[in-house]
């Protein structure tokens, strides 16, 4: 990994029953990036030694993937909910000395930074997600189209074991299959060698194939109706979003990504980029244009 991330420092934080892993870099106010399905936090190899000029980067695995521990799971999916891995963060962030900060997520990543902003007002500063809408619009708002896209929503939460089942068979061809299909190119020509080993390593294992179904579970039902209950309270996200996408990436399947932000928060920008879904290894220069001046508005 020291090739992928010069200059950088590993941290481990005990929590509870889990233990969480994060890489450290860089100067200057915080800014927490965190990885989504099926990545680790290698995922930011290409925008992290910019980022680190201008900010502490802070880049954890979640629970249940990379170098962090895979917690068991209860009925009620909480051990995976987006919630409780805001939980595992803010504990860390906390333990690094900060109090406050910027988020950037993809994919699940980006589930966790809003949920967090959602919970904990006072602690994220700005936020930006890359590529994708909450996740009760997803659910609510399902197409032919969209579920075609998606299908693993619903394949990757079903009851244990037919997932598992079927992906320990072949879990680096599923891997594979999976990275590619999601990018514009529809191949891996978009990942470095030293990354996709990182992916391949970790995800190959039955532990991390039951927790990151547990992850989907989660998102089925824990997760949904946390966003249903704070969506009838009408709660908003305080601070300003940042929703980037990619032009051929999940969300450019719904009508209109900022559409389905809007009812979640009052301070909303974004836009498109020329990617699939993996903005910051497809397209990591147009993936930085967008995130620095964002980020760097408030300070």
């Amino acid at each position: 990994m020291s090739q992928l991330f010069p200059a950088t420092r590993e941290h481990r934080l005990r929590i509870g029953d889990v233990e969480i892993f994060a890489r450290i870099g860089g100067h200057g106010p915080p800014l927490l990036l965190i990885h989504g399905f099926p990545q680790t936090h290698a995922m930011w190899h290409r925008i992290a030694p910019e980022l680190m000029k201008r900010f502490t980067c802070v880049m954890p695995d979640l629970r249940g993937y990379g170098y962090s521990s895979c917690p068991p799971n209860g009925p009620d999916n909480f051990a995976y909910s987006k919630r409780a891995m805001a939980n595992d963060l803010l504990h860390l962030m906390q333990k690094l000395g900060y109090d406050s900060f910027a988020v950037v997520g993809h994919d699940r990543g980006g589930r966790v930074g809003y949920r967090m902003a959602l919970d904990h007002p006072g602690r994220v500063s700005r936020l930006c997600v890359l590529d994708i809408v909450p996740t009760y619009a997803m659910w609510h708002n399902f197409t032919v189209k969209l579920a075609m896209k998606t299908y693993h929503w619903l394949f990757l939460a079903q009851p244990n074991p037919l997932p598992e089942m079927l992906i320990e068979r072949a879990p680096v061809a599923y891997l594979d299959h999976t990275l590619a299909s999601w990018t514009k190119s529809k191949d891996l020509s978009a990942f470095s060698e030293s990354a996709l080993a990182e992916y391949r390593t970790h995800y190959a294992t039955p532990e991390h194939i039951h927790a990151t179904c547990n992850d989907y579970r989660a998102g089925a039902t824990y997760d949904l109706a946390a966003d249903e209950a704070d969506r009838a309270a009408g709660k908003k996200i305080a601070c300003p979003i940042l929703a980037l996408w990619g032009d051929a990436g999940i969300p450019s399947e719904t009508d209109s990504p900022l559409q389905a932000w809007r009812p979640w928060c009052d301070a909303l920008d974004g836009r498109g980029i020329d990617s699939g879904h993996f903005m910051a290894e497809e397209n990591p220069t147009a993936t930085l244009a967008a995130l620095v001046p964002f980020l760097t508005h408030a300070h």
